[in-house]
C-alpha cells in the first residue's frame, strides 16, 4: 500500500479536515472524501424510505410462507432438517428471522455510537459529517423497522448473550476509527448478501421482502461510505492502530459468527438445543453459506491489508474465512 501526493504538491487542508493528498492502495486511487459524501447525500435524497409509510403493516401474514429462504436457515440440509415437517421448517424461519433482526438492532445501535464518535472532531459543515448524520438517521429507522417486524410476526426478541453484550461494550469504547469501520462492514455486508437473496424470493412473506428491499437499498450507501473510509484509514493511521484494527476486526468476526443465531431459537420450535447446535457446527452447507456471504468482504479486507497475522487467524477460527 502506498500514499502519494498530487503533482502540485498541495498539502493544504480541505473542508473535511483531510490534507490534500492522492491516496492509493492495492485497489487503486481513493476518491476525494468530500466528493464521495456528496454523491451519497444525493443518493440518499433520491432513494430513502419511511418504513412506517412504505410498508403495509396491517396486511395479514401469508399462511405457509417462509420468513427467510430455507437455504439460508442454519439447519438446512442437516439430519434434523430432513426429519422436520414443512410447518416446523416455516416456524424455524420465523424465529431465525426474529433472531437475525434482534442481532441487527444490537449491531446498529453499536454502529450509531461508533459513527457519532467518528464525527465528533470533524468539521460540522462538511459533506462527510452530513452523510454520517444521514446514515445515523437511516439506522434509527432500520432499528425501529426490525423491532416492528419482530412484533408483527409474533416472535420473541433474541438478545445476544450477556458475555457478547459486554464484549461489544468494551469494543465500542476502545475501538479505533479504522476498527470501527471494519466492524461496520462485518455487520453490514454478510446480512446484505443474505437480504439480496431474500427480497426477490416469492416463497418469502411479502412484509419481510419489503423490509429487506428497503434495507438493501439504503445499506448499499453505508457500505460504500465505510469501505472508502476504511481504505483511507488503513493508509493514514499509525502502525499500532492498523495492527489493533486487524485484531479487533478478527475478534469481532468470531463473536459475530457465534451470535448469528440465538440457540434459544431451536428450543422455541420444539428441537433439542444441544443436538441442533452440534448439527449446525458440523454442517458443511452452513459453513459454505457463511463463507460465501462473507467472501466479498474478506476479499476486500485482504486487499487492503486487514487480514494479516493474528487477525487472519481469528477470522479463520470464526468460520467466515476458509
Amino acid at each position: 500500500m502506498t500514499t502519494t501526493t498530487d503533482h502540485t504538491g498541495d498539502r493544504t487542508s480541505d473542508p473535511s479536515g483531510d490534507r490534500r493528498r492522492v491516496l492509493q492502495d492495492a485497489l487503486g486511487l481513493l476518491k476525494d472524501r468530500e466528493e464521495t459524501a456528496a454523491r451519497l447525500l444525493d443518493s440518499s435524497a433520491k432513494h430513502s424510505f419511511d418504513p412506517d409509510k412504505e410498508l403495509d403493516w396491517d396486511a395479514p401474514l401469508v399462511d405457509g410462507a417462509y420468513y427467510m429462504p430455507p437455504e439460508l436457515l442454519s439447519l438446512y440440509d442437516t439430519p434434523l432438517w430432513k426429519r422436520m415437517g414443512e410447518e416446523q421448517r416455516v416456524e424455524l424461519s420465523r424465529h431465525e428471522a426474529a433472531s437475525l433482526a434482534s442481532l441487527g438492532i444490537w449491531f446498529e445501535i453499536i454502529l450509531m455510537q461508533l459513527l457519532v464518535r467518528h464525527i465528533y472532531d470533524k468539521p460540522l459543515t462538511s459533506n462527510h459529517v452530513r452523510y454520517a448524520l444521514t446514515e445515523i438517521a437511516d439506522e434509527c429507522r432500520h432499528s425501529m423497522m426490525f423491532a416492528r417486524m419482530i412484533q408483527k410476526v409474533g416472535a420473541p426478541t433474541y438478545p445476544v448473550s450477556r458475555l457478547n453484550h459486554n464484549l461489544a461494550r468494551v469494543l465500542k469504547t476502545v475501538s479505533t476509527t479504522p476498527g470501527s469501520f471494519a466492524c461496520t462492514l462485518l455487520g453490514e455486508e454478510i446480512l446484505d448478501w443474505m437480504q439480496r437473496l431474500t427480497f426477490p424470493d416469492e416463497r418469502i412473506q411479502p412484509l419481510v421482502r419489503g423490509i429487506t428491499r428497503i434495507h438493501v437499498v439504503e445499506e448499499a450507501r453505508h457500505v460504500r461510505y465505510a469501505r472508502e473510509e476504511l481504505r483511507r484509514q488503513m493508509l493514514t493511521a499509525p502502525r499500532w492502530e492498523q495492527e489493533l484494527t486487524r485484531i479487533s476486526c478478527g475478534e469481532s468476526a468470531r463473536v459475530f459468527s457465534l451470535a448469528f443465531v440465538n440457540p434459544a431459537v431451536y428450543e422455541n420450535v420444539g428441537l433439542d438445543r444441544r443436538e441442533a447446535v452440534a448439527q449446525v457446527k458440523a454442517s458443511g452447507h452452513r459453513r459454505e453459506v457463511m463463507q460465501t456471504g462473507a467472501k466479498r468482504l474478506t476479499d476486500f479486507l485482504d486487499d487492503i491489508g486487514v487480514l494479516r497475522g493474528v487477525g487472519r487467524r481469528l477470522w479463520q477460527s470464526s468460520g467466515l474465512l476458509a
